[in-house]
């Protein structure tokens, strides 16, 4: 294994519970796969075949899903140590149901399906703790997904941006904070037109309910924005 890339793996739920040490024979029994990839360019391409579970070792990425009319949905961001793909580590269909595109110059390691649900004489007890992490994750992720079908049912612009933005304060514990999404790629998320979205956030900025610069936002009027998703 690769050495330099260990740190980030360690940083993989995949791998919770699992030393160091452990983990390079882990990957080393698992004869992962790591790819290169340039600026915008495709690291899966939604309808091939499937090439297993992929962890973000370098870079930034994007995994988005294209309807009949070539619209585009950003599904998620994915950072260093983040992965994609494990939702279908145990499916028979056995092609890429979405499309990750390189935001920055980035490396991916592939590790086999077949190669993780397997037995492994090696590394018996490790590997049977990768089948639990990755169950809780899927568990975790269908939750997660129950949640973005809410998110998808609201109806008015006001009451998206609202959500999202109380979401990311939720998280960041702060009224001041950074989103991961330039504005585009917050259209997309929120399946909104970008010129839309920038008219409704110029209106909440007059109104006093939020002020912002680029992908930093304040939230200036908190009750404010409670009381349009009530």
């Amino acid at each position: 294994m690769r050495t330099k890339f260990l740190e980030v793996l360690m940083q993989s739920p995949l791998f919770n519970g699992i030393t160091a040490d452990a983990l390079e024979a882990v990957i080393n029994c698992l004869q992962p796969k790591v790819c290169s990839y340039s600026k915008n360019s495709y690291v899966t391409i939604e309808g091939e075949n499937f090439t297993g579970l992929g962890i973000l070792l370098t870079g930034k990425a994007t995994a988005i899903k294209e309807n009949a009319a070539g619209n585009r949905i950003v599904m998620t961001l994915l950072a260093p140590g983040d992965m994609f793909g494990e939702m279908f580590v145990f499916s028979v269909n056995g092609i890429w149901p979405f499309s990750v595109i390189a935001q920055d110059e980035c490396q991916v390691m592939f590790l086999p399906a077949i190669k993780i649900v397997g037995t492994c004489s090696n590394v018996c007890a490790n590997h049977k703790q990768i089948i639990t992490n990755l169950l809780t994750i899927m568990s975790e992720k269908a939750i997660m997904l129950n949640r973005q079908v809410e998110y998808l049912a609201l109806k008015g612009m006001r009451e998206k941006i609202s959500t999202y933005l109380l979401e990311q304060h939720k998280l960041a514990a702060s009224q001041t904070f950074t989103t991961m999404l330039n504005r585009n790629d917050l259209a997309d998320f929120l399946n909104v037109s970008r010129t839309a979205l920038s008219r409704e956030m110029g209106r909440m900025r007059d109104e006093g309910l939020i002020d912002y610069y680029r992908s930093a936002i304040k939230i200036k009027n908190l009750d404010a924005l409670k009381k349009v998703i009530r």
